[in-house]
């Protein structure tokens, strides 16, 4: 099969020959006969990052585009700015030899006024995130009145990002015959509700199976003690001497800190997450392509839209709660037909989450022993034989040196010289390993499970999972998933509920019933008070410092067992089941009776 038989154009056929395409992938083969066909409907294709899924809706939406009309006829609304600007680019690409086509990348951060500028000339395919997009449709400088097709790519991380009620305010002002195209790595329960809210008996196109890995990609995991976590990726990376990689961690604080002793320790690497400012963050992403850091620590969030198609590794420092996330990361390595490995480092309490994970995307996780100095520097040493073997020489340039330089080597043997270029290079690591500690392989250890009639005390893993990092407040809030509750919902509440400067967030877990957020442990009351009694989607939200011991998973069915002057609804959500909760009642208790005489019932906005 080729690009031609799918009904690909010469000039797009011209321009995918220059970049190198040869043969359709099988997305490709797929989804671009279905949407270049004028009578097909709208397509629900689930296919992981890497496998060219930008070409297979990109090449058809542009064959699609009537060039001799300057208003928007295409829209591709994407998650973050990165993947809007890589999506933007290829299309550009692709059309390279078609005149007349303008494609405008539409995004927050970057100068509306030049966006508004090239709208106002005319182009006819917008690649947008939909925050910047709402902005301008407000602003009546976009008008989407005459858009035949849309595409949502990268669906599932819109929904983790909390865009549902964004999507549904963009779709409003596009007409209702369009073709709709979304575009998912995995199929959750709120991807199936988004095709059938929107989309008009879609065809379901799927890349391998529903929810799994990508093929290319090889799953191992290594069982450590916690506090050995560090010493391990450090093993991981010296054993694998062309490593590049992406190291993802939970939290922003950990990406910083991770990558600073990286660095210190005399790694090429460099942290990417949401404290870095724009301009920041394209220089570190900039240098990773470039691989002048050739590590790069960062958060999920963060790393959204990096397009690299030749990482060897992902490197998860600890499980993910969300398996569509672990299923995202891995997809980054073994992209474009070639391998690559994802690994995890673990502790024993996270080999439950680690099954989970591998019943989620149908592969099984090979068990391997933390690399031993003695394997590193072997590993290392024929690395570099094998460097100095296919190194290129330039005779004529080199001829004119040698004789100076055997006159002062020329006392050494041969073997003597051998080992003097070898410890050139591997002083470092010899000098590091010749002490280093053993990581010991730990067994998960069998536990007696202890059970209190009526009450199940939470696992060691969730309660792990509700403490803060030092100088930090884990934060309870009775909404979650379920609730159509997402990381974008949160944000917006604590901008506009909580009152005073804007309150830092960090690492945040979203349960099927409930929410897990931190915080700086000094704004834990002013957040507990400006969320608590507000309203989101008719359900009364309420707000707490996490207790590990508390098994919040249930607290949806509790009763409060309160006296009468509270109306059972205050305790929605709540865990108010033991006496050790006197404290938070009497303060919800003062906190109601002020409510409903000084202040109005706020809503937060959708």
């Amino acid at each position: 099969m080729t690009f031609q038989q799918l009904g690909v154009s010469e000039p797009l056929l011209k321009a995918i020959e220059e970049l190198g395409f040869e043969s359709p992938m099988p997305v490709q083969e797929k989804v671009i006969p279905h949407l270049l066909d004028p009578e097909s409907g709208d397509v629900v294709a689930l296919a992981q990052t890497g496998t060219g899924k930008t070409a297979a809706f990109g090449l058809p939406l542009i064959e699609r585009v009537d060039t001799s009309r300057h208003i928007p006829q295409a829209l591709v609304l994407a998650p973050t700015r990165e993947l809007c600007l890589q999506i933007s680019s290829d299309l550009a690409d692709f059309s390279k030899y078609v005149n007349g086509l303008r494609v405008l990348p539409v995004y927050g951060g970057s100068s509306i006024e030049s966006q508004i500028r090239a709208l106002k000339e005319g182009i006819q395919i917008i690649v947008a995130t939909p925050g910047r997009l709402i902005d301008l449709i407000k602003r009546g400088v976009v008008k989407l009145d005459d858009i035949h097709t849309v595409v949502l790519d990268e669906a599932d991380e819109m929904l983790n990002m909390g865009f549902l009620d964004s999507i549904d305010e963009i779709l409003s002002h596009i007409p209702a015959d369009r073709k709709m195209l979304l575009f998912s790595a995995t199929m959750p329960n709120d991807i199936s509700r988004i095709a059938k809210k929107y989309m008009k008996e879609p065809v379901e196109i799927v890349v391998g199976k529903k929810n799994e890995g990508a093929q290319n990609v090889k799953h191992i995991y290594y069982m450590v003690n916690a506090r050995d976590k560090y010493l391990a990726l450090k093993r991981i990376a010296d054993d694998s001497p062309n490593i590049y990689a992406i190291i993802f961690c939970r939290t922003r604080r950990d990406t910083q800190e991770i990558a600073d002793r990286l660095i210190q320790d005399g790694y090429n690497a460099d942290a990417l997450h949401g404290d870095l400012s724009q301009q920041q963050r394209d220089i570190v992403m900039k240098k990773f392509r470039d691989r002048v850091i050739t590590l790069l620590v960062a958060t999920d969030v963060a790393a959204r839209g990096l397009d690299v198609d030749d990482l060897t590794h992902v490197i998860n420092y600890g499980l993910p709660e969300d398996t569509a996330v672990y299923t995202h990361r891995s997809g980054r390595t073994g992209r474009a037909g070639k391998t690559g490995v994802s690994v995890a480092i673990i502790h024993s309490r996270e080999k439950g989450k680690l099954r989970e994970i591998e019943k989620k995307i149908g592969k099984t996780f090979e068990r391997k022993e933390v690399p031993t100095p003695d394997h590193i520097i072997e590993k290392q040493l024929y690395n570099l034989a094998d460097r100095l073997e296919k190194v290129k020489v330039d005779e004529a340039e080199i001829s004119k040196y040698l004789p100076g330089v055997a006159r002062k080597l020329g006392w050494l043997s041969n073997e003597d010289l051998l080992k003097r270029v070898l410890s050139l290079e591997f002083n470092r690591l010899l000098d590091y390993y010749r002490d280093a500690p053993q990581i010991d392989f730990i067994d998960e250890k069998p536990r007696k499970e202890k059970k209190e009639r009526n009450f199940e005390r939470p696992s060691e893993a969730e309660k792990d999972r509700r403490t803060a990092e030092k100088g930090m407040a884990r934060m309870y809030i009775n909404a979650g998933k379920h609730d159509g509750f997402y990381a974008g919902n949160l944000i917006d509440m604590l901008n506009q509920l909580v009152s005073g400067k804007r309150v830092d967030v960090g690492r945040i877990d979203l349960m099927p019933g409930y929410s897990l957020f931190d915080i700086p442990e000094k704004e834990a009351r002013r957040v507990a008070e400006g969320l608590t009694g507000a309203d989101f989607m008719g359900k009364r939200i309420y707000v707490e410092k996490a207790d590990p011991d508390k098994d919040y998973s249930k607290a949806s069915t509790r009763r409060s067992g309160r006296k009468a002057d509270i109306p059972a609804d205050k305790f929605a959500g709540s865990d108010f089941s033991g006496d050790d909760s006197e404290t938070t009642y009497e303060y919800f208790l003062k906190r109601s009776r002020k409510n409903s005489s000084a202040k109005p019932k706020r809503k937060s906005k959708k």
